[in-house]
């Protein structure tokens, strides 16, 4: 893809060159994307041969382990992907699994799959994205401030979002963005071309704004893109090493630049509004989205502590998860934690032994399910690092049929088989007091499930604590 990171400057170039010695890279070629799974458009081969990762496993099933053949039938439901990102990617969103059904009933020959497409993204390098609406007062001040914005959105619908109680806050949000990207291209270039010129024309503490500087980057690259327009209206973030975002359905985003961890359900819908060539379903995005007003530090998906080595990103859906695995130097002998599903997992830095391999960087590894990874690091002279990507822990059995059934929930809550992300499911959907075997915070429940509606509370009694 042209939006790649070019030759020895990609992440992708370099890993895919470290594990591939037949590789050779070409300063003048974007690298983009590093995939790893099974999807059809890149599927990965056995190395030594020349059999798919996808008919291996369909000639090994029972490597995926139980839950996610019962859930997903003989297949990776998800996809694992190195980006390097040297220009912004276009103003989307991905539907929910509903409307991706929808889509692809309607348009098959635009949205060719009725999946989902959650993502998680963690960098490996500063990572900057556009990621949700900005709070609605820094949205307003951009309004207010900014004559070519308010000349391509129109007076009347920014003064429907100025004067807007809470209640019509969202609907007036709404409005606004979409007047903003139906506007006439020869208004929007004009007002583009204004502003850029108005700000170039500043001195540099003049524009300390980095919004500001952001926009002027977009405009040099689409020029006369509406999507320029949208930094006024979405969060600017920077994520550092290890952190993350989750961009669950109509989550407005666009990644602008950075190396990241990426790993998504198999899906290719995407709806594009801006900052791209390719087709633009505008009506279809402006109906879809959020409209959630948050700060950018709260787009900031934090991981789970699951040992020293070890942090776990769980997103609510039952798709994927992705650990990452730190390992600093001196470390002899480490195990990685056996998992209830196949996984795969890529080593980023550093080297160690597992059996008969050597795991250098670009190494990828295929491990079936509950299989025991013990890994020898001595000899490593770099701090090790990798990500595993694999189905969620929380995948729900269907053999559990969680329902609305009230002594069906009540023996529920009582057994051992449960994890505690199927007890909260069953909490979220009682909506009363339950017992917990391990401390779990509100705030954590919430992040996965969402606030309770309706001034409905969600009380969470702690009554043992275990320590791993």
């Amino acid at each position: 893809y042209a939006w790649g990171k070019r030759g020895r400057n990609s992440e992708v170039a370099l890993l895919n060159s470290s594990g591939d010695p037949d590789f050779m890279i070409d300063d003048n070629m974007p690298y983009a994307e590093l995939w790893m799974g099974t999807h059809p458009n890149g599927p990965s081969i056995l190395k030594g041969s020349s059999q798919k990762l996808s008919e291996w496993i369909v000639a090994n099933p029972e490597s995926l382990g139980y839950e996610t053949r019962e859930k997903f039938g003989v297949q990776l439901p998800f996809l694992f992907k190195v980006l390097s990102v040297n220009q912004a990617l276009s103003v989307q969103a991905h539907p929910d699994k509903a409307h991706a059904e929808k889509l692809h009933r309607e348009r098959p020959d635009i949205y060719k799959d009725p999946n989902h497409k959650p993502e998680l993204a963690i960098a490996l390098t500063p990572f900057e994205a556009l990621c949700g609406f900005r709070p609605i007062a820094e949205i307003k001040n951009y309004l207010e401030t900014i004559p070519e914005l308010r000349s391509v959105i129109g007076q009347e619908s920014i003064n429907e979002l100025l004067t807007s109680d809470e209640a019509g806050m969202q609907q007036a949000l709404k409005n606004c963005f979409h007047a903003l990207m139906n506007c006439c291209k020869i208004t929007v270039e004009t007002q583009l071309n204004i502003l850029a010129k108005r700000l170039a024309d500043l001195d540099e503490s003049s524009l300390a704004d980095q919004t500001m500087n952001l926009f002027l980057k977009l405009h040099k690259t689409y020029p006369g893109d509406v999507g320029c327009f949208s930094v006024f209206f979405l969060n600017y973030l920077v994520l550092q090493l290890g952190e993350a975002i989750f961009l669950g359905p109509n989550e407005p985003h666009a990644y602008l630049f950075g190396d990241c961890i990426e790993c998504m359900a198999c899906s290719d819908n995407v709806v594009r509004a801006g900052l791209t060539p390719k087709y633009k379903d505008v009506e279809t995005l402006c109906n879809m989205l959020t409209y959630i007003c948050e700060p950018a530090s709260s787009k900031v998906f934090e991981g789970i502590v699951e040992n020293e080595f070890t942090v776990m990103f769980s997103p609510p859906v039952p798709d994927f998860a992705v650990a990452k695995i730190s390992i600093p130097i001196g470390a002899a002998e480490v195990s990685l934690i056996p998992r209830d599903s196949a996984s795969l997992l890529i080593v980023i830095s550093g080297q160690a032994e597992c059996n008969d391999l050597n795991l250098d960087r670009g190494s990828v590894l295929f491990i079936p399910a509950k299989q025991k990874i013990d890994l020898l690091c001595n000899e490593s002279e770099d701090p090790i690092l990798m990500f595993q990507a694999m189905i969620a822990a929380h995948v729900w059995s269907e053999k559990h049929n969680i329902n609305s059934d009230t002594k069906l929930l009540k023996q529920l809550e009582n057994t051992n088989e449960l994890t505690i992300w199927e007890k909260i499911y069953i909490q979220k959907n009682r909506n009363r007091v339950m017992n917990f075997d391990i401390p779990m915070e509100r705030d954590l429940v919430w992040r996965f499930f969402g606030q309770p509606q309706d001034g409905a509370d969600i009380d969470i009694q702690v009554v043992q604590h275990n320590a791993t």
